[in-house]
Parts: structure tokens; C-alpha cells; sequence
């Protein structure tokens, strides 16, 4: 009978074992940087600051994930990495306001869309808790320029997979590079989440694949029971918002519900609300105003019929691309393209998002169209990177390039809201990240595909 080996603690054997493991665990992953460089300098450029005018042959510093210097007399850190941009232009990264990034990947398999919870009223939802860093949509994004986005939970879109309540969970602010969600987050609750009620005459019978019609007064209790319900959540928010304040935790029972909208009854995070008909807008205007609470409108398909009002109650604008049919058969075919100039010129403040995934990435040429139908430039590139910013409250971080902000920042060869333009260069939290992607490995992949021979 053979004698059976040692395999216990002191085992030579497990003791090799032990010590193999231990030293990969400890080696750095194969390709991973063992140091990276905290301070680059971008010199020669073109700088766009979007705080002030371009500046011709400036430099850029960046130091340990912020900016630390923009202009035409900076001095080069000893020790920066430098990245001659001679001919190049520096801009601030893009920020698209309006995404499902992260909580879908491919809205035909069910199973790898969260963009929805079940059931009408869900404000505890948060983005964060569900977006999956390794979303193949993430490089694809960044590459055209996007440095981050808004995940927002419930916002329909082409990518969603499914309806959405009507408080749908709070939006959360991410950048598009990081290993875990907590090195992605830049705002955990940027906004909630608010799908208006509408006052639906006409409803889509799937068993008969036919339109039906509702009576308008049957139509009309429906609309009041749901905006009564949402009066009955913000009114049982403010009192356990005060039950917080006022009382210990052993003198009220826990809801976490409630919990989640006690931010917004204080007025400390605003209300994200999908709503494009005029009356729907008005409505929810003057239902947040009652209310006391701070209105983002999402979609705004009519909004420059109700852009007077919206100027004067400072509700600003996130628009859907434009590169859709009007709303009315009667309506002018350019309808939804000249509407951000018009909104613009009222006063209106806006942003310009993608809602969505996989077009995400043509966030800039959504925004072009804008411009060849009457919005200035200027307000076109404020409306995908300071505007948005300004909106959430991330304004003092992100969306220009100044001292102290988040460097955020892309390097292109023109403009970065024209098609055919190259990103060269792009930092997330002052890191220089890859542009690599799915996109650009299918397209190397088929560029190299043997050719057919002659006999076949």
C-alpha cells in the first residue's frame, strides 16, 4: 500500500501551494499600471474653458484628479506627463443628462435590464445600487467624448425594457470610468424621479391590436386619483420628515419610502418630471409649485408653448434629441429642432440628453441639430456640459474648466459636436483613460477579415 502524502498545515506541499497563491494575489494584474502619473500637462492648445473666451495656445494642468492650472502663461509641473496639443482643441468632457446607462444592457433579454422596479410608487429606488460598471455601452460612450452621465431609473427610453411608475427612484450621477460604482459616483441622488400623470382618452388594446377610446370624464378621474395619491405621499413625507427631526427613531415606525422623498419635501432634491403635452406641463408646474418643490421638466416635447411660464417659475429644460416626428400632424417638421433656440432665447435654461443607451454616444450630433436650426453654438455646448452640471447642483465640480474642478476634460481634433471629429485624448477624475471599445474591436476585427479567394 503506498503511504499517503501529508496534506496537512505543515505540509511542504501545502506550504508551496500557500506561498504561490500568496504571491499572486499580491502581483500586479498583467497590463495594469503599477504607478500612474497623478499630474499631466496639455500644452499648445486650444483651450475652451466655457467660463470665459477660448484661449489660443494655452496650457492645462492637471494634478491628482482636478484642475490645477488653465492659461497662456502656465508653468509645466516638473515631473507631468505632456501632451503636445499643438492644433488640437480642450474642451470640457460631455455630460448627458439623461441616460439608462449602466441599468441596461441589451433591452431585448429581460434579464439584463434594471431599469424599473414593480409598482407605481418606488422613491427608495436608487440608480447607484444596480448600474453594472462593466456595461459594454460605458467605453462605447466615453470614446465620443462623454465623461458622465445621469442613470436615471424609470425614464423609458429606447433601452429601458419597460414602463415606468410614477416615482420611479432617484437618478444617479456617475462618471463613465471606474472599476466599482463607488469609484464611478459623483452624486448617489441627483434627482427623483416623477412620470406625470396624463389625462389618456385613447388607450392600445394588444388583444385586438386596436386603438380604444375612453370617455373624457372616466379619463379625468383616473388623472385626479393618481395626482391625489401623489399629494398623499409628499403630505405623509413632510410629517415623517418632521417625525425625523423631532422625535427618536423607537417613537415612529421605519419607512423607507418615506425616507427617500423626506430630501425632496425639504426642498433639498429636485423633482425630475417626464411630462411633454403643454397641460401636462402645466400641471406639474403648478403642482410642484403648490408643493414647494424644485421641478426639473425631462422631455418637454411642448415645452415652448409653456415657455413663459417656465421661465418665470426657473424650471429649467432636459430635451430628448430632436431627430423626432412633431408631436401634432399639423405641426411645422422641424418642430422639435427649432425648439431649443426657442426655449433659449426665452430665457429658458436647457440641457440636451440622449435618453438612452445605445445612441448615447451621438450625443453631440443630437446637439448639432439644434445649432443648424437657430440655437447659438455657445448655448448648443453649454447645453451638454455646464448647463447640465449647473442643473443637478454639480456646477462648483463639473461642467467648465477652472481651478479646483473635477478634470473631466477631452482632447479632440475640432469640434466635438461635429460628426466626423476624433477625441485624441480623454481624463476622467484626471486620469487619462482608454478609448478602446466593442465598437473599435469590431471594426478592427472585420477591417482584417481575409479576403475570399479568387476560386471560391
Amino acid at each position: 500500500m503506498r503511504k499517503k502524502r501529508a496534506s496537512g498545515p505543515r505540509s511542504p506541499l501545502c506550504l508551496f501551494n500557500f506561498l504561490v497563491l500568496l504571491g499572486l494575489v499580491c502581483a500586479p494584474a498583467a497590463g495594469a499600471q503599477t504607478q500612474t502619473p497623478s499630474v499631466y500637462a496639455i500644452t499648445h492648445a486650444k483651450i475652451f474653458t466655457l467660463a470665459g473666451s477660448p484661449i489660443e495656445d494655452g496650457t492645462l494642468v492637471i494634478r491628482d484628479g482636478k484642475i490645477r492650472a488653465v492659461g497662456t502663461a502656465v508653468e509645466v509641473p516638473g515631473g507631468a506627463q505632456v501632451i503636445d496639443a499643438k492644433g488640437l482643441q480642450v474642451y470640457p468632457g460631455l455630460f448627458d443628462a439623461v441616460t439608462q446607462m449602466g441599468l441596461s444592457e441589451i433591452s431585448a433579454v429581460n434579464s439584463t435590464v434594471d431599469t424599473t422596479e414593480t409598482g407605481n410608487y418606488n422613491p427608495d429606488v436608487v440608480a447607484a445600487t444596480a448600474i453594472a460598471p462593466s456595461s459594454e455601452h460605458i467605453p462605447v460612450t466615453r470614446a465620443s467624448g462623454i465623461t458622465e452621465v445621469l442613470a436615471v431609473p424609470a425614464s423609458g427610453g429606447f433601452d429601458s425594457g419597460g414602463g415606468r411608475g410614477t416615482l420611479g427612484g432617484q437618478a444617479s450621477a456617475i462618471h463613465l470610468a471606474g472599476w466599482t460604482i463607488d469609484e464611478m459616483l459623483i452624486k448617489k441622488s441627483a434627482a427623483m424621479v416623477l412620470k406625470w400623470p396624463q389625462i389618456q382618452t385613447q388607450t392600445f388594446d394588444f388583444a385586438t391590436f386596436s386603438r380604444k377610446e375612453k370617455p373624457y370624464t372616466e379619463a379625468k378621474q383616473e388623472y385626479d386619483k393618481q395626482v391625489n395619491e401623489l399629494n398623499d405621499w409628499l403630505d405623509r413625507a413632510r410629517h415623517y420628515a418632521q417625525a425625523m427631526e423631532k422625535g427618536s427613531v423607537s417613537k415612529y415606525d421605519r419607512d423607507l419610502k418615506l425616507e427617500a422623498l423626506a430630501p425632496v419635501v425639504r426642498g433639498e432634491l429636485p423633482v425630475l418630471v417626464f411630462a411633454n403635452r403643454a397641460r401636462d406641463i402645466r400641471n406639474a408646474v403648478a403642482f410642484c409649485d403648490k408643493q414647494k418643490l424644485k421641478m426639473i421638466l425631462a422631455g418637454g416635447e411642448e415645452a415652448y408653448k409653456v415657455k413663459d411660464l417656465l421661465r418665470s417659475k426657473e424650471v429649467p429644460v432636459v430635451l430628448r434629441p430632436m431627430l423626432s416626428l412633431p408631436p401634432e400632424e399639423d405641426d411645422p417638421y422641424d418642430r422639435e429642432l427649432t425648439q431649443p433656440a426657442e426655449l433659449a432665447a426665452a430665457g429658458v435654461k436647457i440641457a440636451i440628453a440622449s435618453f438612452d443607451n445605445s445612441f448615447a454616444r451621438r450625443l453631440g450630433q443630437n446637439t448639432a441639430n439644434a445649432v443648424a436650426h437657430g440655437l447659438s453654438y455657445e448655448e448648443a455646448l453649454r447645453a451638454v456640459t455646464m448647463n447640465p452640471a449647473q442643473i443637478f447642483g454639480l456646477g462648483s465640480q463639473l461642467g467648465t474648466l477652472e481651478q479646483g474642478k473635477i478634470a473631466n476634460v477631452i482632447v479632440t481634433n475640432g469640434d466635438p459636436l461635429e460628426l466626423t471629429t476624433e477625441v485624441k485624448y480623454l481624463f476622467i477624475k484626471g486620469q487619462l483613460t482608454s478609448l478602446e471599445n466593442k465598437h473599435h474591436r469590431l471594426y478592427e476585427k472585420y477591417s482584417n477579415r481575409p479576403k475570399p479567394s479568387a476560386a471560391n
